[in-house]
């Protein structure tokens, strides 16, 4: 009977000593062994080039004509408008919870966190992510970081982004403020924030381009309205390499190739005087 008795508490103790190691295994890591939709990795099967061809749901991931992200520039802008009255933003603060979506780290707000206002239609903010590095280009420039603002209108099929860049440079406030939510993305897949107000992503420039385009992962829907900023903002080194490191092993380089502009409208705001409309 003592024999029996040592016996299982070792195998208790093997099994504690097991699950405190597993706990402490990155996001990253657990990845194995689990199927993967698809990867970012050029030249292998399920790598971008490929998207369209894994479900037949995805099929717009190579046949359509409105794929984002594009490269934009000034010279291939199509229409310039010296105003910023189609750029109204009413967000205010709302609890919002940090996901590792494997793919890309996202803040979902959990509430009305307000909307953006484009051709008079009220789109609501409902998630934000990030890609490394970015996925629209400017002049061919492609830089650090690239944050995505994910609205919707009260149709859940009209879809609206607003779009930021970012080099390698100073603390970017918001990722400084949910710090901890970020570092806890390596090691869990959800986690509660505190009350987070969208209003603290800057919006840093008078200039922005305009575009209908795609989402930037299957299923590639089209339709959507991209408002990318013409500013680059700044990111520290440690944040980029922490949203690297949260994500799967195939997605810490996670942006999609720059897609065929095929002659669509683009349309520059630049406005020389004017200040964005913030409403509280």
């Amino acid at each position: 009977m003592m024999f029996e008795s040592k016996q299982a508490h070792l195998q208790f103790l093997v099994f504690s000593l097991f699950l405190l190691y597993w706990h402490q295994i990155p996001i990253g890591d657990q990845v194995v062994g689990q199927e993967i939709q698809f990867d970012y990795r050029n030249g292998n099967e399920k790598g971008p080039e490929h998207w369209g061809e894994l479900k037949k749901e995805w099929a717009a991931c190579k046949y359509g004509k409105l794929q984002s992200p594009i490269d934009l520039s000034d010279d291939r802008a199509t229409k310039v408008i010296p105003s910023l009255e189609d750029l109204q933003m009413s967000y205010k603060p709302c609890n919002a919870t940090m996901k590792n979506e494997g793919h890309y780290i996202a803040m979902e707000w959990e509430g009305d966190a307000g909307s953006v206002k484009i051709n008079g239609t009220d789109y609501f903010l409902k998630q934000c992510h990030w890609h490394t590095p970015s996925e629209h280009s400017i002049n061919g420039i492609r830089y650090d970081l690239e944050l995505h603002m994910l609205h919707q209108s009260p149709d859940p099929n009209n879809k609206a982004v607003v779009a930021l860049l970012f080099k390698i440079g100073s603390p970017n406030p918001l990722l400084s403020k949910v710090h901890n939510g970020l570092e806890s993305m390596i090691f869990t897949k959800e986690t509660q924030l505190e009350l987070t107000d969208p209003s603290e992503i800057k919006w840093s420039s008078l200039k922005f381009y305009r575009y209908i385009g795609s989402l930037t992962t299957p299923p590639c829907t089209e339709g959507v309205i991209w408002t990318v900023n013409e500013m680059v903002n700044t990111v520290s080194k440690e944040q980029l390499e922490l949203l690297k490191q949260a994500v799967h092993d195939y997605a810490k380089m996670n942006a999609r190739p720059s897609q065929p502009f095929n002659d669509r409208d683009i349309i520059l705001y630049s406005p020389l005087l004017r200040q964005p409309v913030f409403q509280n």
